[in-house]
């Protein structure tokens, strides 16, 4: 997502500004995504193939070394609560650069302690401003003392272009058939997402029908083994498929045979998947904490809004999807009519806004 966002701020400054990613390392260490070569942008990888724990001192002195000669630069930093990034933050921010945070956190994500929120203003100090996912986070980013002036929405975005040519098929309501489609669930397995209750509303679905459709769970992590073990207690083996860790052309083109994408998290700061799932015109079930409603989704139009610990109401609305295809397909039109607002072209817009007034009050 951020070689996304990063071409396309190279294409729209290109011949004027020179666009720089830098990375800590070339894999991930939660995700198991494959390297992404850049284009029309010069990509800075600080620790390249490392698996391996790496001082912070170490990661510290690497990403001053690769911000430091660029005096004349705006500094867009991610992973603002790491001491390697707010140290690097600081120091630029005391020599007079230009130094901006991403952020997609919302006040509702967890428990908030006062304590911890003022020292996250703190963590904030070095930032003239913010980009920002949607609503909830520009009233959160408010709180920890950003004005209105200096917030831009447009950070969880992606290229809609890339994701219906990786699919290599048109989005629905054309492209796959109603009748040959699936439910999809893409998210690692861990808690905040939330899967084993997803499983409870599938087998309510499953067993009100006589031809249920299959469930593909893209995705890994802890809870696999447990998930595994709930499919089997629920009599779900023939229908419920774990599909692994899935790549960006596997997730585009298994989104271009889905019916619906159930995002059932109890935590979620955005949901990228959802501006996926919307450029290949899929309707989405989906819960309050997810960040992307604020932007993207509107129940009843492009898809349906369920609380996280209410597994019948998720089996309503699968069964719903499922067996109206007059729905399905108005819904489909609703997540295609969506989908330009989840497109990387705001983040260039929020970039530029911010970068706008080149001084600091």
């Amino acid at each position: 997502m951020h070689v996304d966002r990063c071409e396309a701020v190279a294409e729209h400054f290109a011949g004027q500004r020179e666009v720089i990613g830098i990375e800590i390392r070339g894999v991930s260490l939660t995700y198991s995504w494959a390297p992404t070569t850049a284009k029309g942008f010069r990509k800075v990888t600080l620790f390249p193939g490392s698996t391996k724990a790496i001082s912070r001192f170490w990661r510290l002195l690497a990403l001053w070394r690769a911000c430091a000669p660029y005096t004349q630069a705006d500094y867009f930093f991610c992973d603002y609560q790491t001491p390697e990034v707010f140290l690097t933050a600081v120091a630029l921010r005391l020599l007079g650069r230009r130094v901006y945070v991403m952020n997609d956190a919302k006040f509702d994500d967890k428990p908030r302690f006062l304590r911890w929120e003022l020292a996250k203003s703190i963590a904030y100090w070095p930032y003239w401003g913010a980009l920002v996912s949607g609503r909830r986070t520009r009233e959160y980013l408010r709180f920890l003392r950003f004005s209105d002036a200096r917030i831009a929405i447009g950070y969880d975005t992606l290229s809609i272009q890339r994701v219906r040519t990786l699919a290599g098929t048109e989005p629905a309501p054309d492209g796959g058939h109603f009748e040959g489609r699936h439910f999809t669930a893409i998210a690692r397995f861990v808690q905040k997402k939330n899967i084993s209750t997803l499983l409870n509303a599938y087998a309510a679905y499953a067993h009100s029908v006589t031809d249920p459709r299959a469930l593909h769970l893209c995705g890994s992590g802890e809870l696999e083994t447990a998930l595994r073990e709930q499919v089997s207690r629920l009599k779900l083996q023939d229908f419920v498929v774990f599909r692994g860790f899935i790549q960006s052309r596997e997730i585009a083109t298994t989104l271009a045979n889905t019916l619906s994408l159930i995002l059932p998290s109890v935590e979620e700061q955005f949901g990228l998947v959802v501006i996926e799932a919307q450029a290949m015109g899929v309707p989405v079930i989906f819960t309050p904490a997810c960040g992307a409603r604020d932007q993207l989704l509107r129940s009843g139009v492009n898809g349906f809004l369920v609380e996280a610990d209410n597994p019948e109401g998720m089996a309503f609305f699968m069964k719903l999807i499922a067996s109206d295809e007059a729905l399905w397909r108005r819904l489909a039109l609703g997540a295609l009519n969506a989908a330009p607002l989840g497109d990387v072209v705001h983040f260039v817009s929020s970039v530029e806004q911010l970068t706008a007034t080149r001084e600091y009050a």
